[in-house]
C-alpha cells in the first residue's frame, strides 16, 4: 500500500513511517519541510500534496498540535493555537483525501486525549472532542468504501522527555505509531 504520512519528521509520524516501511509499505514522507511538503493550515500546499501524490492509497496525519494555554491567556490568538491547524486543517486533509483515494482508501486522523485534567489544555482538549464527533459524523458519509478513523494518542514518553517532564507519563513513541497502523490496516482499536 502507498501511504502518505504527514508529519515523518515529528517523534510520532517519524515512527509510523519507519513501522510502515518495515511492513512493506511504500511511505511518502509530507512535511512542512522537505521535497514532500504539507502544511495543515495551507490548503493549497494540501491540494498540491494530492497532485504530486496521485496514487496513494491511505494518508496519516500525525502533525496535528497544538499548546498547552491557560485558559484565561489574554489573547485570543494564543488560547486558539491548533484550531486551524489541528482541527480545521485535518478536516481540509480529509475533504481532500476522499476527492483522491482509490476506492476502500483509509484516511487516520491525530486526535488526542489528556487522562487527566491538565491545567492549559482546555482548548486541546475543545479541539480534541471537535475532531472526534467530526470523525464519528463523517466517516459514515464517506462514498466508495473509504474508512475515516482518528487515533488519540495522550502524552508521548518522547515529547515529556524533550519538555524536561518525567517521560514514564508518557506512552513511547513505537507503541502509538502501533496504534495509527492498526487503524490503517483495519485492526479493532
Amino acid at each position: 500500500m502507498k501511504v502518505i504520512v504527514i508529519g515523518a519528521t515529528g517523534t510520532i509520524g517519524g515512527a509510523v513511517a519507519r513501522q510502515l516501511t518495515e511492513r512493506g509499505h511504500e511511505v511518502v514522507r509530507a512535511a512542512r519541510r522537505g521535497p514532500v511538503k504539507a502544511d495543515l493550515e495551507d490548503r493549497a500546499s494540501l491540494d498540491a500534496l494530492f497532485a504530486a501524490v496521485p496514487d496513494a492509497d491511505a494518508v496519516v496525519c500525525c502533525a496535528a498540535s497544538g499548546r498547552l494555554t491557560p485558559l484565561d491567556s489574554p489573547s485570543d490568538d494564543d488560547f486558539t493555537v491548533g484550531l486551524e491547524g489541528k482541527l480545521l486543517g485535518q478536516v481540509h486533509l480529509a475533504r481532500r483525501a476522499l476527492r483522491h483515494l482509490p476506492d476502500g482508501g483509509t484516511i487516520v486522523l491525530t486526535s488526542g486525549v489528556f487522562e487527566r485534567p491538565t491545567p492549559g489544555g482546555a482548548f486541546g482538549a475543545l479541539v480534541n472532542a471537535g475532531l472526534d464527533a467530526f470523525v464519528e459524523a463523517a466517516a459514515i458519509e464517506l462514498p466508495r468504501g473509504l474508512r475515516l478513523t482518528a487515533v488519540r494518542p495522550g502524552w508521548v514518553a518522547e515529547t515529556l522527555a524533550a519538555m524536561g517532564l518525567d517521560p514514564a507519563d508518557g506512552t513511547p513513541a513505537d507503541e502509538v505509531a502501533r496504534r495509527y497502523l492498526d487503524a490503517l490496516e483495519g485492526a479493532p482499536s
